[in-house]
């Protein structure tokens, strides 16, 4: 479904990444971790558009996207939940989702308001909230359901539980359990690696803008030394 192989990107100029290889298989859950400042995000906006590459090739089912702005990326159907979010703070949470509501990918059984608020039930009473109303929790489901209203391919998560209460992480990870099991290709950066090994299928693990490690969730289960190596704090 997306491919990266040999991903050089920069920021001026440092080098941030170097020859990131990373592939999502069609309806899986795949993880992107590492301790902050690894590359995690840098990768996000490479594929995203907002980076400009070094080098390397970024392909969503076989198309090159690598040198496309960011909304023809969203176009071809990656959706997005930024690091912090990112809502409409002036527009209620309906306008927060009619705003994106769009099938660019053509899916057969399209998102729709209904849908996602099914998958995020706590929102349904919060329709007529402006951004700015709703708790840090509320804000985070509602940037998820966003996204899926561009009915994206590749659904892309970038912290998606931070800061946030143990309860309301809960309903994060069963919205994301529902949607692997209707087949969403998913990306997910997170530092929950208990609830990453149970809904991922693929791992990969980056230091210092390169991924050092990849392999199942079985095999990062019982890799405790690389846990420890890589992930601890």
């Amino acid at each position: 479904m997306l491919k990266l192989r040999r991903v050089e990107a920069c920021y001026g100029s440092s080098q941030a990444l170097f020859g990131v290889d990373l592939e999502l298989a069609d309806g899986s859950v795949t993880t992107l971790l590492g301790r902050n400042g690894m590359g995690k995000t840098t990768v996000v906006r490479s594929i995203m558009g907002m980076l400009p590459l070094r080098a390397g090739v970024i392909r969503l089912e076989g198309r090159e996207i690598q040198r496309l702005p960011s909304y023809a990326i969203a176009r071809l159907g990656i959706g997005l939940v930024p690091e912090g979010r990112r809502i409409f703070p002036n527009l209620t949470l309906r306008e927060n989702l009619l705003v994106a509501a769009a099938n660019y990918a053509g899916a057969s059984e399209p998102y729709t308001m209904e849908h996602v608020l099914s998958i995020f039930p706590k929102l349904s009473d919060r329709l007529n909230h402006f951004g700015n109303q709703l708790s840090g929790g509320e804000q985070q489901m509602l940037a998820v359901a966003r996204a899926l209203m561009i009915n994206p391919r590749v659904l892309i998560l970038d912290e998606a539980t931070e800061g946030l209460a143990p309860l309301i992480r809960a309903e994060i990870w069963r919205g994301l359990t529902i949607l692997k099991e209707k087949g969403q290709t998913i990306l997910v950066i997170d530092k929950n690696i208990d609830a990453l090994l149970r809904i991922a299928d693929h791992h990969h693990i980056m230091e210092n803008g390169r991924v050092v490690w990849s392999g199942s969730s079985s095999q990062l289960a019982a890799d405790k030394t690389r846990q420890s190596r890589y992930l601890g704090v």
